[in-house]
């Protein structure tokens, strides 16, 4: 199975998926740490822990979420799309 290539319409990838809880939010929060206002950043999660836990923690901390989608059918990867607000 090949990897999906980041979207071109974000600013920022980050592949969260070999990493753990917290870990996986502590990445995530230093890329949008590194972000300018309103750019975008995707990021490439698991599903469980990380899928639950990411998502909430971005918006807990004032960004929005665009998307979140399932890589492909049957995937266990997710895509999640954020804007630094």
């Amino acid at each position: 199975m090949s990897q999906n290539p980041a979207r071109t319409d974000t600013d920022i990838f980050l592949d969260i998926t070999p990493d753990v809880c917290p870990l996986t939010f502590v990445k995530t929060k230093l890329a949008i740490e590194k972000m300018s206002v309103g750019e975008t950043l995707e990021v490439r999660l698991n599903d469980g822990e990380p899928l639950k836990n990411v998502p909430r923690s971005v918006e807990e901390h004032g960004h929005q979420i665009l998307s979140l989608e399932r890589e492909e059918e049957g995937s266990q990867v997710w895509r999640l799309v954020v804007r630094k607000t």
